[in-house]
């Protein structure tokens, strides 16, 4: 039976909705703090959290947007976001089916998007941001929050096999220079850029994807065998946990 890269994303995320919705990493941060000073100061008509997971930047525009439009590829994340939004009593998040790169929303629909920890597993990482830029008014925010890999590539591909090893949908966590150029050629022009570190609960955060055993293990063994200057950058301790590189682009949709 075919298994194309959606149907991937869809069967290692459903399972595992409601540990989004409650997963302490996603649902707090500075980055929620900085959205929300943006949001906060915009209050948009319509906005859209593209690749919704959890739904943690739904339930924040919520506060701030008069209708919020959680969109995500797995059917099993938005009847979570939906029961959420239900127990939180915010009326005006609604829910959307769709893979970044075909969004079922007409152009200039939007007057604010917010896009967290989504980009790494689209299959078209450009295709996505000009998607997300068509449905974007003119002069609309866009405000994107994902890993991103470091610049030499002997950090990223250590990073990159790690990350795969632990979730295989990922495809890619784009380093700063990838991401602005992708952006200013989707014509989201970015205005602002955030950078900073979290620290990953190997346990947890293995636990959260269900990683299989042999996959825990490779995991480990290439921390182990990693070169000093590797072990340096991500601080890897000795149970696995890491430091990782996250990052906030607030752009404007010219």
């Amino acid at each position: 039976m075919s298994r194309t890269h959606e149907k991937a994303v869809e069967a290692q995320f459903g399972p595992r909705a409601r540990a989004y919705v409650e997963s302490a990493v996603h649902a707090q941060g500075a980055d929620l703090d900085m959205l929300a000073g943006i949001a906060g100061a915009i209050r948009p008509d319509r906005a859209l959290d593209l690749g919704c997971g959890g739904g943690h930047v739904s339930y924040l525009l919520a506060q701030h947007a008069r209708a919020v439009t959680a969109c995500d590829l797995s059917a099993d994340m938005l009847q979570a976001v939906a029961a959420t939004a239900r127990e939180r009593g915010l009326g005006n998040v609604g829910t959307a089916q769709a893979a970044a790169e075909a969004l079922p929303f007409e152009s200039g629909s939007f007057d604010f998007l917010g896009c967290r920890y989504s980009a790494h597993h689209w299959r078209d990482f450009e295709g996505g941001l000009r998607e997300a830029r068509r449905v974007l008014r003119a002069g609309a925010a866009a405000v994107f929050i994902d890993a991103f890999a470091p610049g030499q590539a002997l950090l990223d591909t250590h990073l990159q096999a790690v990350e795969l090893l632990r979730d295989t949908s990922h495809v890619r966590d784009y380093s700063q220079a990838e991401w602005t150029g992708a952006l200013g050629r989707a014509g989201l022009a970015p205005q602002r850029l955030a950078t900073w570190r979290i620290r990953m609960d190997f346990p947890v955060w293995v636990a959260r994807m269900n990683t299989p055993p042999d996959n825990r293990t490779m995991i480990r063994h290439l921390q182990a065998v990693a070169s000093d200057e590797v072990k340096r950058h991500f601080a890897i301790e000795a149970d696995g946990s890491f430091l990782l590189d996250v990052m906030l682009v607030e752009a404007r949709a010219e």
